[in-house]
């Protein structure tokens, strides 16, 4: 008689999902997520059961991660063109047959009411990332210019709604593709000493150009009064430079060891706006000072370190791109949410990774690990293409 085939355990089967999975990476994602329950509990303790749906929210996307990180990056890339179409063209209805709320056309009810300018985060990265792919071994300058022009349709139509904070991760996220496909310095160092001129000039006549009544035909009045209050915060203390006097005053008053868990004075006294959101590193900064503030830094950097350790080994350009990108993304969102809250860049609405309230942005993260880990899992050592910066 022949023998019996034990059947593997539940436990059995399910040990093989979490092989390859890169620990470093988890552990980064792990320390700041503590982080930001953290802050969280002591920023929201008034406000309902954000605490509780923010923890929630984390649970999603590390179900959202987990699932993601099972597919293999070659299996991601064929959803790249549906993906991107399906974006542009829900962006196109925002457009058309948008919602408005509070003076911005962000969303669009198909079903369910949504914001089509969350998906092209990871849509751009991926079409780029494909288009490169399918070039790979040929490429051209035109290929460079079809990639600007996939990337701008998108940013154009968000910043149309208008959303500059969503525009410019999509742009950085695109961007980072571009540069890492091998786009030449040559074509990279004019627009940024244009850039650098412009701001330069904009510091120098900030009374001309601030003034009441003038225009900046390139951008919209609020956009202007962003740039205005950055530049003078104190021209409106207690209307559009509020939340940047506050925000200084309170990483200001937070020292170098910072007043304790729960005993933020600006935090709960609620000088500080939107401070389990936007300003929630205000917040923190205040309660754990500078030792907290440099624990959070480092855990961004060593999660943007490991992305692009992850990417420089994957086996495909594809993979390697898609990595960086997502790196990237982690980068720009901490970079940007750091700066305007600490009063060196506009406000521009732009959540704090792991840390902010916040259900689509924490879902939209736990994507792009889940990306980031599918190439950590499917990664092989092999050779780099010639041109490539990864």
């Amino acid at each position: 008689m022949a023998a019996e085939i034990d059947k593997p355990s539940l436990l059995q089967r399910f040990v093989p999902l979490f092989r390859n999975f890169d620990y470093p990476l988890l552990m980064c994602v792990g320390l700041l997520a503590c982080i930001g329950l953290l802050a969280m509990y002591s920023a929201g303790y008034d406000h309902g059961t954000r605490f509780v749906d923010h923890g929630r929210n984390m649970l999603l996307a590390a179900g959202l991660l987990f699932v993601v990180a099972q597919v293999p990056p070659q299996r991601l890339m064929l959803l790249a063109v549906p993906l991107y179409t399906l974006g542009v063209a829900l962006l196109v209805a925002v457009l058309l047959f948008g919602i408005t709320k509070k003076g911005a056309t962000r969303w669009v009810n198909v079903g369910v009411v949504i914001q089509p300018s969350e998906l092209l985060k990871i849509a751009t990265p991926l079409m780029l990332a494909w288009w490169f792919q399918m070039r790979e071994g040929q490429r051209r300058a035109m290929d460079f210019v079809i990639a600007f022009v996939l990337l701008l349709v998108p940013v154009g139509l968000i910043m149309k709604q208008p959303d500059l904070g969503t525009s410019l991760l999509v742009m950085a996220a695109g961007l980072a593709v571009i540069f890492f496909a091998g786009l030449s310095w040559k074509l990279i160092v004019p627009p940024v000493v244009l850039g650098v001129v412009g701001i330069a000039l904009i510091i120098w006549n900030e009374p001309t150009l601030c003034a009441d009544g003038v225009s900046w035909y390139f951008l919209h009045d609020y956009q202007r009064t962003r740039v205005c209050t950055l530049l003078d915060p104190t021209r409106d203390p207690l209307g559009k430079g509020f939340h940047i006097i506050q925000g200084m005053i309170a990483i200001g008053s937070g020292g170098v060891w910072g007043k304790g868990f729960m005993a933020g004075t600006q935090t709960h006294l609620e000088f500080i706006p939107e401070r389990t959101t936007d300003f929630i590193f205000a917040a923190f900064s205040e309660e754990f000072g500078l030792l907290g503030n440099s624990l959070l830094i480092i855990g961004f950097l060593l999660l943007v370190w490991r992305g692009l350790a992850i990417s420089m080994h994957a086996n495909t350009l594809f993979a390697r791109l898609m990595g960086a990108a997502v790196a990237m993304i982690f980068f720009t969102y901490a970079f940007v949410n750091m700066g305007m809250v600490s009063g060196i860049l506009p406000v521009v609405g732009v959540p704090l990774p792991f840390v902010s309230y916040g259900g689509t942005a924490m879902v939209t993260l736990g994507l792009a690990l889940g990306v980031l880990m599918s190439v950590a899992r499917h990664q092989r050592n092999v050779p780099k293409e010639v041109g490539s910066r990864l």
